[in-house]
């Protein structure tokens, strides 16, 4: 796995996240942000299996979370980092809810920053919830449409196809920023965990403090989707922005503002 490390050594004064990214991403979409945040914090960044400059090990099943998960605890401890602030976006936000509900998380994570990704326990239970009521099945309706591509992922070879002749230059045209081939080798995410059974249990207890940034336009998740977090996130704070779904690149500073303010030096 590629591993990188930016800004100050760690130590007082000096928090140190750790940045994990999403589909189709690797960590240079948090570029702008670790420019942002370099000064005073130490920074750690990865390429998540099969993405950017790490490859894959395995069969398929290997990218199920609970493989993720592995892997960013693999990266805490090749850093020996503790007491690590984590940002998540999109799949590394979803990687971060189940690291976070970890028996390992103790002494090593102290906060969690999700942006675009739920936890998958959360997600489904929220689902049934909408339902279960049929004055939530607008809710429920509105989310199933924004999570059509995720079904569309599952189709053989098509999706490979469409980000190979399309899709890829018209993401890179309109982010300004390359992916390469993240985007077919990051569709074993998808297949991996689609179907799993082990989402549909209950999330487990979460006592580290929790932010949940939504930017309201973004077009894959309902703003919606943080209802009922309280219920097991025991210190959650939700911040709504006015942006879509890549808010982490398009608004770096605003992103670097609410890490240094709320998490940066002093409140390590």
């Amino acid at each position: 796995m590629a591993v990188f490390e930016y800004g100050p050594d760690p130590g007082r004064g000096v928090p140190t996240l750790l940045l994990v990214h999403g589909y189709p991403d690797d960590h240079s979409v948090f570029y702008p942000l670790i420019g942002e945040l370099t000064p005073t914090h130490h920074v750690i960044a990865y390429d998540t299996r099969n993405a950017g400059l790490s490859s894959v090990i395995g069969k398929p099943g290997s990218f199920a979370l609970p493989t993720l998960v592995d892997d960013l605890y693999a990266v805490l401890d090749a850093t020996q980092a503790s007491d690590v602030h984590v940002v998540g976006h999109d799949w590394g936000s979803i990687q971060a809810w189940a690291a976070i509900q970890d028996v390992r998380a103790a002494g090593k994570i102290s906060r969690f920053t999700s942006v675009s990704g739920p936890d998958l326990h959360h997600y489904v239970w929220w689902m049934r919830e909408r339902l279960r009521h049929a004055r939530r099945w607008p809710q429920l309706m509105g989310q199933l449409l924004r999570s059509l591509y995720v079904a569309a992922f599952q189709v053989p070879v098509l999706p490979e196809a469409a980000w190979h002749f399309f899709l890829t230059g018209a993401f890179e045209r309109a982010t300004g920023r390359r992916v390469g081939d993240n985007p077919v080798r990051g569709l074993a995410l998808y297949r991996a965990n689609f179907l799993s059974v082990e989402h549909r249990q209950p999330p487990l207890p979460v006592a580290i403090p929790v932010r949940v940034v939504v930017p309201v336009k973004d077009p894959f998740l309902s703003p919606r989707l943080v209802d009922g977090l309280q219920n097991w996130v025991q210190e959650v704070t939700v911040t709504y922005v006015d942006a879509g779904h890549w808010w982490p690149a398009t608004h770096a500073p605003d992103l670097a503002e609410l890490l240094r303010t709320e998490f940066g030096p002093g409140s390590a």
